[in-house]
């Protein structure tokens, strides 16, 4: 009964720090973003991928090492790269465009929004009734966002629809590939799914980048603080949280998973207050709120 106590504890601690990982990485790029006033989406998301590559070439090596299982086949291999492209390399490059214009409160609050796509997909795909619960779940988020993102648009930002549009296409694409990414880990293994998929994402960015940029011109005319934010970014937001992630979801489950992770927007809001000077409003704490209880409620049901 101690042990899993424990565990549980355990888990329960790896999901928090995943998910705080993760909520630093709006963030960072908006602290990236005002360190270069040049710097462009396509160049950050290349330099966190470049920083990040090695570390999950190692994790796949390791993990190779390790166990002694049965290599992708052909079709595996494909949806592996489909699915490496939709999730980590257009969605989150969709992710960075939009925070060129948004804030990162509002852009945390769209991104949360994924689980609720995920649950109206499957009903579409897979011709699954909506519930009174779903409905509800789906109303409650979707009310959380429009208000934040009505009083954005008060505030007269520059391009926030725009912005809002990358973010809100950034969390749909997500959708898209977690609901394809369950069997694949069940298959394959969440650690060689991580790191599979990453490493396509990240070989595609890569090559995004080479075809718009001057390589050696556009490195030498990058600030030394956007290479520190980028290599943080890469560690601290992107691969340490996946695996404590993965770690978590074994030892806890992926119903108090989802539950935890639901700290992710608030934390997100404190430090943008804090590290941003983002102005947290009474609106903000109300639209939060209402996307929290809608995402917490499609948690709940997915599991």
């Amino acid at each position: 009964m101690l042990k899993e106590q424990r565990q549980r504890l355990m888990g329960c601690a790896l999901v928090l720090l995943g998910a705080a990982g993760f909520s630093t990485k709006a963030i960072l790029i908006k602290l990236a973003y005002t360190a270069d006033g040049q710097l462009d989406a396509i160049t950050l998301l290349a330099l966190r991928m470049l920083f990040a590559l090695p570390i999950f070439l190692l994790a796949a090596w390791w993990n190779k090492k390790k166990y002694s299982e049965p290599a992708l086949d052909k079709k595996q291999w494909g949806i592996v790269i489909i699915l490496g492209l939709m999730g980590y390399y257009i969605a989150s490059y969709l992710d960075f465009l939009g925070l060129q214009t948004i804030s990162a409160g509002l852009e945390r609050l769209i991104i949360f929004s994924y689980p609720t796509f995920v649950v109206l997909f499957s009903a579409i795909f897979y011709r699954r009734a909506l519930t009174a619960s779903v409905i509800i779940a789906l109303g409650l988020s979707y009310i959380g966002i429009s208000l934040v993102f009505i009083e954005s648009m008060s505030m007269a930002s520059t391009n926030i629809l725009l912005g809002s549009t990358f973010v809100l296409s950034s969390a749909i694409i997500f959708s898209f590939f977690i609901m394809g990414s369950g069997v694949m880990v069940h298959r394959i293994g969440s650690v060689r799914f991580t790191t599979y998929t990453m490493t396509v994402a990240s070989l595609a960015t890569l090559t995004h980048f080479a075809f718009h940029h001057d390589l050696m011109q556009t490195l030498n005319s990058i600030p030394l603080e956007v290479y520190s934010l980028s290599l943080i970014m890469a560690i601290f937001a992107t691969v340490l949280p996946s695996f404590l992630m993965n770690s978590g979801i074994k030892k806890i489950g992926a119903s108090s998973t989802a539950i935890l992770s639901s700290v992710g927007p608030i934390i997100t809001l404190v430090l943008a207050n804090r590290l941003l000077q983002e102005t947290i409003t009474d609106t903000q704490i109300v639209g939060t709120f209402f996307v929290l209880a809608g995402g917490l409620m499609v948690g709940r049901m997915k599991a």
